[in-house]
């Protein structure tokens, strides 16, 4: 009985020192844990969200309609002025989505109120993400949940829900939470640039006696060293006979704070998919339109499912009518329309796609098309079959039965046994004449 509760004792200790206990260690060595406003004091952080978010803001959302294949821009429609330019809330378009992307980086996700009426969105409210509780159910499978803001609850649908790596549908996880170490070194290098700017650049350091001091003058060379930390002053310190000042820190230059500085905004950045040449505008057109692909189009795409979910009614997303929203993006990219227009016209001279096809990836309507480019000189084989047809000379063989000759009107001359054996007796004859002509 004794070893037990000995054994008991030691458990509850060991999880008092547990390894998990944040809290203890931070304490320990002194470190603060990462906020959102903490994240926003790093220059990086705050300029990719603003890249991002404005960017996002520029880009056009349309509403199309698909029938039969035949995609249509619907216009009208009171949800995307909503989206593009008119909230209904005190925020205008612009805001709104940088407030969305602020929150979708750095919370637990962004999130939107639905007002409606009836089937109607009339507004679209958005609510800070530090208001919103997920209220979670306990079943890992069948996953359910509900949000509550200010104590009152609210299904699912009532928000638009922007969330970053989220595992549940109801939360995203932040790049604080993911990348908090990297943020942590970049926030703490900034305010160790702050206290060298305060105190003038000097070094740290003690002061060396070869003999006890007195109070006295402990206390004057505490308040001279003091005046001479505070920057806003002119003071010198006097040290007597027998006193040494001992350094005990580095300077900006011997600490490599510059190159420290641009390290830790290349980490930050790529924390966002973007590069720090990106942002200081040393790339060319190509570049600039990978580092679109990779940075801004899967948020777009996240937003445009956030949207297709929540602010479509069921009827639209299913039927012979279908809705969905999309970004245009042809603006944004229209430096390289070119390369696009190029990839389109080799996929039609090639036969891999025809004209309508094409407009259906540029959201533009059919012309009702069905045609596909093919090349004369080129032969066709199927694969089923086996048969090879050659447009230039309009034959048609098989690879396991002898070439049949095609009339001009088409029609295949289908000759039986007998007479292929009396065409060949005639030519054999043919010959012999001509042999002894």
């Amino acid at each position: 009985m004794a070893w037990y509760n000995r054994k008991k004792n030691i458990e509850e200790r060991s999880d008092l020192i547990a390894p998990d206990n944040c809290g203890v260690l931070q304490s320990l060595i002194g470190t603060e844990a990462m906020t959102k406003q903490k994240a926003l004091d790093i220059p990086a952080v705050k300029s990719a969200i603003k890249f991002i978010s404005e960017t996002v803001s520029m880009i056009p959302i349309k509403l199309y309609t698909e029938v039969d294949g035949v995609v249509k821009e619907k216009t009208g429609d009171n949800r995307v002025r909503l989206l593009n330019d008119e909230t209904g809330d005190t925020l205008d378009a612009v805001q709104f989505w940088k407030a969305i992307m602020e929150d979708y980086f750095l919370g637990k996700g962004a999130f939107a109120y639905i007002k409606k009426k009836g089937t109607k969105v009339e507004a679209l409210y958005y609510v800070q993400e530090e208001y919103v509780s997920v209220l979670k159910n306990a079943d890992p499978i069948f996953k359910d949940f509900k949000y509550q803001v200010s104590g009152k609850e609210y299904q699912t649908f009532d928000f638009l829900k922007f969330l970053r790596n989220s595992k549940d549908g109801a939360s995203g996880t932040s790049i604080i939470a993911e990348s908090n170490l990297i943020l942590s070194v970049a926030y703490e290098s900034l305010k160790f640039e702050e206290q060298l700017v305060k105190k003038g650049g000097n070094k740290k350091g003690f002061l060396l006696s070869s003999k006890k001091l007195i109070q006295t003058v402990i206390d004057d060379l505490k308040t001279a060293f003091k005046q001479l930390y505070s920057n806003n002053t002119e003071n010198v310190v006097v040290l007597n006979d027998g006193l040494t000042f001992q350094e005990s820190s580095n300077t900006s230059v011997e600490m490599q704070l510059n190159e420290n500085k641009q390290s830790n905004a290349k980490e930050v950045f790529e924390l966002f998919s973007l590069t720090l040449e990106f942002m200081q505008g040393k790339v060319d057109e190509k570049t600039y339109n990978s580092t679109f692909k990779v940075a801004i189009l899967p948020i777009l795409r996240m937003i445009e499912c956030a949207l297709n979910k929540d602010l479509l009614l069921e009827s639209e997303k299913k039927g012979a009518e279908v809705l969905f929203y999309s970004f245009d993006t042809r603006e944004i990219l229209k430096g390289d329309i070119k390369t696009r227009y190029e990839a389109y016209k080799l996929a039609i001279e090639s036969g891999l796609k025809n004209i309508d096809e094409v407009r259906y990836m540029e959201n533009d309507p059919a012309f009702g098309i069905d045609w596909i480019n093919l090349s004369l000189n080129s032969s066709l084989y199927n694969l089923e079959t086996g048969d090879i047809y050659t447009p230039n000379t309009n034959m048609t063989s098989n690879m396991k039965k002898p070439m049949q000759p095609i009339n001009t009107s088409g029609t295949e001359v289908v000759e039986n046994e007998d007479t292929q054996e009396d065409d060949i007796e005639d030519v054999a004859d043919n010959n012999l004449e001509g042999g002894t002509k």
